[in-house]
């Protein structure tokens, strides 16, 4: 992962509003229909240069393909691996349980639509097994393909792919004797993807928010310790997954879910960090911006990053359609900046993705980008600060193998 000795580089969480008429195909073969593939492909591609293009001028630093050629961020594995079928049933959060008039509301405000719901993802009902490399291949081609034409414009790119820990808590285990064996088996399936991706020279974004939302959903009713438990079996699960990839070309990706709701049953920071930060990456994308976890910045003022690690700090809330004032941004930033102890550690991102389902997404998509406008504005600022003077912006030649500075 690249870090800078001049400013504070800006990147986000993955997902990136897709276009309606790419969204209905997804939808469409996430129901099982029959679709055209011609027509996928095309919508990808051109929606896929777009989101490029748009975080480009919005000034985004770590860019990537915006995962929308994915149906989600989880369930479109059902397209590439084999072992998936019939339909899981996903346990609500145990917050929105909890205030079950809140729940109504959201279920009104989301209401009918073309989307794809990770409340109904395929189940495990067999062995999974990643079928091919070609289309984890083909969207790494297609991403350094399109990201020719702007070279020395951004920094790096990244792609992202699932923990196996989120997989095995959305597509349920059907199959395995054991949620541990499920978790190993997922593992080593998975190792496809993430060799390919580092292979094909772009960071490796691992998508975790299992390591904290699944202590109020799959383990809702149950002792931390178990939840603990599982979070180990999974951080160890990555690291046999991550054998022979260098760390510094990996980041984790950590949050208690992507919803507005009342998030008082999150678990602490804290109490996950001791199996977080054993996992073999070189960076971690936490949130830091929702009201539930502004704080947890303060946590890294005794507890110091893993050597030669990064922060990216969660600074823009993807839950709400306010748009942060880029001075409230750069308080974010020098905040972190200061528990941390050294701005290069630091890097200027979102709380989670901005449609990390196709059709389910908390903000809008002309907010999502003026959003994504005020990260790079608020990091500038913050940059001046940190670092003094007027901040020169870097940048690597374009894909594959970016440069470190």
């Amino acid at each position: 992962m690249r870090s800078s000795e001049q400013r504070i580089l800006t990147t986000h969480a993955g997902s990136l509003p897709r276009p309606t008429a790419l969204t209905a195909l997804h939808a469409a073969r996430a129901r099982g229909e029959a679709i055209d593939d011609a027509a996928l492909r095309a919508l990808t591609e051109s929606a896929t240069r777009e989101v490029i293009e748009r975080q480009i001028a919005a000034g985004i630093d770590v860019v990537n393909n915006g995962e929308v050629g994915r149906e989600s961020f989880i369930s479109y594995l059902r397209h590439r691996m084999a072992g998936f079928g019939g339909t899981s049933q996903r346990r609500a959060q145990g917050d929105l349980l909890r205030y079950p008039g809140y729940l109504e509301q959201l279920q009104r405000v989301r209401g009918p639509g073309e989307k794809v719901s990770l409340f109904s993802a395929p189940q495990c009902v067999a062995a999974v097994e990643y079928t091919s490399r070609e289309p984890i291949a083909t969207e790494c081609d297609a991403l350094a393909r399109l990201l020719a034409p702007h070279a020395g414009t951004y920094s790096e790119a990244f792609v992202s792919s699932p923990s196996p820990g989120i997989v095995a808590a959305a597509m349920q285990n059907a199959f395995y004797d054991r949620l541990e064996d499920y978790v190993g088996a997922l593992a080593a399936a998975l190792r496809t993807e993430y060799r390919t991706i580092v292979d094909s020279g772009f960071v490796l974004q691992i998508d975790a928010p299992d390591l904290a939302l699944e202590r109020h959903t799959l383990f809702q009713d149950k002792p931390l310790a178990e939840f603990l438990a599982f979070a180990r079996v999974v951080v160890d699960a990555i690291n046999r997954a991550l054998v022979d990839i260098p760390p510094e070309r990996v980041r984790l990706h950590v949050c208690w879910g992507n919803y507005e709701g009342a998030h008082d049953l999150d678990v602490p920071l804290a109490d996950v960090w001791p199996e977080i930060e054993r996992a073999r990456v070189g960076g971690f994308l936490l949130s830091m911006a929702n009201p539930r976890h502004a704080h947890e910045y303060h946590f890294f003022e005794q507890q110091p990053l893993p050597p030669s690690a990064v922060l990216v700090a969660g600074v823009i809330d993807t839950t709400t359609n306010y748009v942060e004032h880029p001075e409230t941004v750069a308080d974010r930033l020098r905040l972190v900046a200061q528990a941390v102890g050294d701005p290069r550690r630091v890097i200027a991102g979102t709380d989670c993705g901005l449609e990390t389902s196709a059709g389910v997404s908390m903000v809008v998509p002309e907010i999502a980008w003026a959003k994504l406008t005020a990260l790079v504005a608020g990091a500038r600022i913050a940059s001046q600060q940190l670092f003094g003077g007027e901040p020169a912006a870097t940048a690597s030649p374009g894909p594959p193998h970016p440069r470190r500075s």
